[in-house]
């Protein structure tokens, strides 16, 4: 009996190293095919978004407004309510999630996660971005909202917070075939810059090409391997991440973020016909934004006070926004002058976040854009009291 057990156990084991062996072989040769696309090549998606991620400045688009079913791209937006848990404190990396049912029922791509199961919180984030997992994603939307439903809700409000104008979720995954839940190409470059650049932890997962877990449930412990659904990471060096999706409905879509120079691109390209066209069409928006585009950017900081009058402080603490310029039209960005223009006495009471001057920048005789130059504090106006106050130690030299 006990050799009968023990050549079961030895079976068991052979048959899952040869299984995953299998899958990863597989995986291999479908992920060798050559991806080409340069400026020319014929879009054959129903739309799409090449946007640079600094400025937010879109490059290219055709139907970018175009309301689609997004499948699996539904997931940024799920990502980056999971960022926002974790960065408020309501969750931590190494928090326990538990599976439910519900969870577990979940279809199409899926890490086959059992009900009762445990897995943390990263490795969850893995699923999801890597293996793009409608369990582990379900999983964590009931985690942080109680339910699924409840996170959908939350989903909405994060869209509309971004100016999302053409995006409704009803799931946390893309899975639904419902006429209600859609977005577009323009909509997911915007959630998609939103999470690199509010969260760029977000490529330390999505650059994984490959990496197992385990499953640890009451049937034991098993190994489960974790493949990158975006192929152009293994076909074009300068690729991040970020999402791949497909569907019957939503056809084949795909969000990639990409950076080269200083430059960082995001290209969405959305129903694309099948399997190799989105990544070649992505690949033709990156390659084409590459060969057009320079960056101009400006991180600097305005370090002068600025003068206000009858406050309880002479001068207030002020702040600004970095400038981004994206030029295709071979300007002379090395020659790019920045201009400071503060109003005209700034009078007292000064709250943080008023507007007290600009950054205005200027490239061939030409302004191409500004920055707020805004208060960092809040300066009282100064009453009877404290002007005698101040005069009093004027007098006397009291510090």
């Amino acid at each position: 009996m006990e050799k009968i057990m023990f050549y079961e156990k030895w079976c068991n084991r052979l048959f899952k190293r040869v299984l995953v062996a299998m899958i990863s072989l597989s995986i291999l040769i479908t992920s060798t095919f050559t991806i080409q696309g340069d400026e020319k090549a014929e879009m054959k998606c129903k739309s799409y978004v090449l946007m640079e991620a600094s400025s937010k400045t879109v490059i290219k688009a055709e139907n970018e407004n175009e309301k689609l079913s997004p499948a699996s791209i539904t997931k940024i937006m799920t990502l980056i309510l999971i960022f926002d848990a974790i960065h408020s404190g309501k969750i931590k990396l190494e928090d326990m999630v538990t599976t439910s049912a519900h969870a577990k029922s979940m279809g199409g791509s899926q890490v086959f996660l059992e009900e009762g199961e445990q897995q943390n919180v990263e490795t969850l984030i893995k699923c999801i971005i890597i293996a793009s997992g409608n369990d582990a994603s379900v999983a964590m939307a009931e985690h942080i909202s109680g339910s699924e439903e409840e996170f959908v809700k939350e989903m909405n409000k994060r869209a509309k917070n971004l100016g999302m104008k053409h995006t409704h979720f009803e799931d946390c995954c893309g899975l639904t075939d419902s006429d209600n839940h859609y977005t577009s190409a323009m909509d997911v470059a915007i959630m998609s810059r939103e999470l690199i650049v509010k969260y760029p932890e977000i490529f330390k997962y999505s650059t994984i090409w490959m990496e197992s877990f385990t499953h640890k449930t009451n049937k034991g412990e098993s190994e489960f391997m974790l493949t990158n659904t975006n192929k152009l990471l293994k076909n074009n060096r300068y690729v991040k991440g970020l999402k791949t999706g497909s569907t019957s409905k939503a056809k084949y879509c795909v969000s990639t973020v990409a950076e080269k120079d200083g430059v960082e691109l995001i290209a969405v390209v959305m129903a694309a016909p099948d399997y190799k066209a989105r990544f070649v069409q992505s690949n033709s928006l990156i390659n084409y934004g590459f060969s057009n585009c320079k960056v101009y950017k400006d991180n600097k900081k305005y370090q002068n006070k600025v003068n206000i009058c009858g406050g309880e402080k002479d001068k207030v603490k002020v702040q600004n926004d970095t400038f981004s310029y994206v030029d295709t039209k071979g300007g002379k960005i090395d020659g790019i002058e920045s201009k400071v223009a503060l109003k005209d006495n700034i009078n007292a009471p000064v709250r943080k976040g008023d507007i007290v001057g600009k950054i205005e920048y200027i490239m061939d005789k030409k302004k191409i854009g500004e920055v707020k130059i805004m208060a960092e504090e809040t300066v009282d106006k100064a009453d009877y009291g404290f002007t005698f106050l101040k005069l009093v130690k004027y007098m006397f030299q009291i510090t």
